[in-house]
């Protein structure tokens, strides 16, 4: 029997299901973490993303290499303490990602690297830029997954950020294969968890009753120390941590990104006696650090001492070192509970002795070193550079290091004025952070100054992304320590071989990096008598562009901790 007029109207009327693809799905997942930005290098895999991405209104800044991306996306976490994000192709383009992933995962930052796979009607067909990426991503972060259905790309995306915060914070990783990406879905068949409901707080305190102990232990103490770590950021516990040594009356050393938590000039903040300080404390209290090679595996705390160790991850807390009270949770938090708890118990009279006692061994320290800080020398010394440009910096530069005996020089020296204006690669000691965490910083923190020392070395690792600076109109001002080579590893080869072999493998050429920032758009000076680095770096910071000045320092000048070798010990 035929259909009338009316039926087929009725039919007709019948509307489509509303449908929305995997990179859709993806954009929305980002966007209700608070994601604003993306770090990414296309490719035909991941185009989709960009296309939700522009409709969520994130942001999409493409860079030059995806190690960069991946660099970048840790170092917007640590600048602003949401995840970042970093988005790859498949094949080459993740892999070339792994080095930012692998130094967020040592420096517990939280990121999440998405990367592209080939479509999944084509597994194990020889797909172009196939690889096993979720295999090689698994050790190195908290959560690697592949996205199996279309209507799971927000869930899944979702799910890897929740893994992010599970306990000491790190990147997590999502393969997503071309079909699913490209594909739709009805939209009332996608799961996209609401913002704010699909992961809990960690601001945990732990044990209460270890709370009261440690309470009670510093109370009773008449030489403590405390180290902050890097977690007293990531945790944004600053100002928690300013108040418990304040209340308390504890002196405080800080190392990593924790660095800043007390302006220099505080009468809590001490930096060069910390070994003197560990050496004749006999309470240590370790917050947000590993006994990693950092903390000689905890072999330079005496055993004299009563050591506590305070982490976010339960896995660290005792580890290379027995303790005598660890305690697992949001750093900030708990230093906040023991103050609390603390109230009343701790007189501050009682510690003067111990604080004059470690102000003169820090005096010494800065006195000891001073001529060679303030040396007129040629070629310049690296204490000088360093000298300068600690006093260039201002309460809101935020301060980047990136290379090896350079950035070894500029630690004892360098001291940021405010909680979260420190940063460098952290445990892992990669090179070639510098340029994309300027790139995450500035993005990030417009209002800031960024001011980056480079060692030569390590600036041309990822160099090329001055370009990016320039094309996205990011200025600030750079600096390259430039001594042709790579001189940590050249002072281990000399005393291990003989001067005759310290120059195998490790010498670079004479390059005028300031013509190379010229060439690009950007400002260059190059510099050759250490009272000229000042005004240069100056000109930089008034020229409104990304700079780059070219420091030519002494190549046979190594610092301390390259001449200990700590780092190999």
């Amino acid at each position: 029997m035929a259909q009338t007029v009316s039926e087929n109207q009725s039919v007709a009327q019948v509307k489509e299901p509303e449908t929305i693809s995997g990179g859709h799905l993806v954009a929305k997942a980002l966007k209700a973490e608070g994601v604003d930005v993306i770090f990414t290098l296309c490719g035909g895999h991941i185009i989709d993303i960009y296309d939700g991405c522009v409709d969520e209104g994130i942001a999409v800044v493409d860079v030059r290499h995806e190690q960069v991306a991946a660099h970048a996306a840790d170092g917007y976490a640590r600048i602003t303490g949401k995840p970042g994000c970093a988005v790859v192709t498949a094949g080459p383009g993740t892999t070339n990602a792994v080095t930012g992933v692998a130094n967020a995962f040592r420096a517990e930052s939280p990121m999440l690297l998405i990367g592209g796979q080939g479509a999944l009607n084509q597994h194990k067909m020889g797909s172009l830029q196939d690889l096993p990426h979720v295999d090689m991503m698994t050790p190195i972060t908290k959560f690697a997954a592949t996205v199996p259905h279309t209507a799971r790309a927000a869930d899944m995306v979702s799910m890897a950020f929740r893994e992010c915060y599970n306990g000491a914070l790190g990147p997590s990783f999502l393969e997503i294969p071309r079909d699913i990406l490209d594909g739709s879905v009805p939209v009332e068949s996608a799961t996209v968890p609401e913002a704010g409901h699909y992961r809990a707080s960690t601001k945990s305190v732990g044990d209460p009753a270890a709370i009261e102990a440690l309470a009670d232990l510093i109370a009773h103490a008449e030489k403590p120390v405390v180290l902050l770590g890097g977690q007293v950021w990531t945790s944004r516990g600053s100002d928690a941590a300013t108040d418990f040594v304040r209340a308390l009356d504890v002196p405080a050393f800080m190392n990593g990104a924790a660095r800043g938590t007390l302006a220099p000039g505080d009468p809590h903040h001490f930096h060069l006696s910390r070994r003197y300080g560990f050496n004749n404390a006999d309470l240590i209290i370790i917050v947000g650090t590993p006994f990693d090679f950092r903390m000689g595996y905890g072999r330079r705390l005496p055993k004299s001492a009563t050591v506590v160790q305070i982490d976010m991850d339960y896995r660290t807390v005792g580890k290379n070192r027995d303790v005598d009270l660890g305690l697992v949770g949001d750093p900030g938090a708990i230093l906040a509970a023991v103050t609390q708890a603390s109230t009343g118990r701790v007189r501050k009279s009682d510690r003067k002795a111990w604080f004059k006692e470690l102000r003169a061994e820090e005096e010494a320290a800065y006195q000891k070193r001073l001529p060679r800080q303030l040396s007129d020398a040629n070629p310049i010394h690296p204490l000088r550079l360093a000298h300068e440009i600690n006093e260039f910096l201002t309460e809101d530069s935020i301060y980047i290091g990136d290379g090896g005996d350079i950035v070894t020089f500029s630690g004892g020296v360098v001291q940021p004025k405010s909680p979260g204006h420190w940063m460098d690669p952290g445990p892992l000691g990669t090179l070639g952070v510098g340029v994309p965490f300027v790139l995450a910083a500035k993005y990030a923190r417009p209002d800031k100054e960024v001011v980056a020392l480079f060692g030569d070395g390590a600036f041309s690792m990822t160099g090329w992304d001055f370009e990016t600076l320039v094309r996205f109109k990011l200025p600030f001002v750079g600096v390259i320590g430039n001594n042709s080579s790579m001189n940590q590893i050249r002072y281990g080869q000399e005393v291990k071989y003989g001067h005759d072999r310290g120059r195998v493998g490790n010498t670079l050429g004479d390059v005028k990096y300031d013509e190379f920032a010229r060439n690009l758009g950007g400002y260059g000076e190059e510099v050759r008598d250490p009272k000229d680095i000042g005004p240069a770096m100056q000109r930089a910071r008034e020229s409104g562009l990304p700079s780059l000045i070219n420091v030519w320092v002494d190549p046979d000048a190594y610092a301390p901790g390259t001449m200990n070798q700590t780092m190999y010990k």
